[in-house]
């Protein structure tokens, strides 16, 4: 299967980045025989909006059939599900261990924007009220 990961560098030894649509390099590899078949530079990657739509084109147009990424947003990822292309989110490591990650099967597919699914995503809010107990949020309050 061919797989396009975000990369910090061109070879299967190169860490796999943490940002998708702002990763230094995209690295494509057949899953089965672990050879590198593509890398290039994200040309999305200093762009001053709409880095995750671009990124993910360039994909696309490479005609990978799976995507592993730390995380993506809702933009890049309405792209590849359009697209029906899969999105698994990756692991701490190399290239080469996601690919592994991928063929044992220990990787998370993506069903929503953000991350893996359930408890394993980044949350868009963390709870914090806006207000000062003035009616705008959680906030603490004043006992009178």
């Amino acid at each position: 299967m061919k797989i396009g990961l975000s990369s910090t560098g061109s070879e299967i030894t190169s860490q796999f980045a943490q940002h998708f649509g702002r990763c230094p390099v995209f690295i494509i590899i057949d899953s089965e025989t672990k050879e590198v078949i593509k890398s290039y530079p994200n040309q999305a990657q200093n762009a001053s909006g709409g880095a995750g739509i671009q990124a993910s084109q360039s994909l696309i147009d490479e005609k990978v059939e799976a995507i592993i990424a730390p995380q993506m947003g809702p933009n890049a990822f309405n792209v590849f599900t359009s697209a029906k292309i899969a999105i698994f989110t990756g692991i701490n490591g190399t290239i080469e261990e996601n690919i592994q990650a991928f063929n044992e099967k220990k990787l998370t597919e993506m069903t929503a924007a953000g991350g893996a699914g359930p408890g394993q995503g980044k949350s868009m809010g963390q709870g914090r009220g806006m207000g000062q107990g003035r009616g705008m949020g959680q906030g603490r309050g004043r006992r009178g």
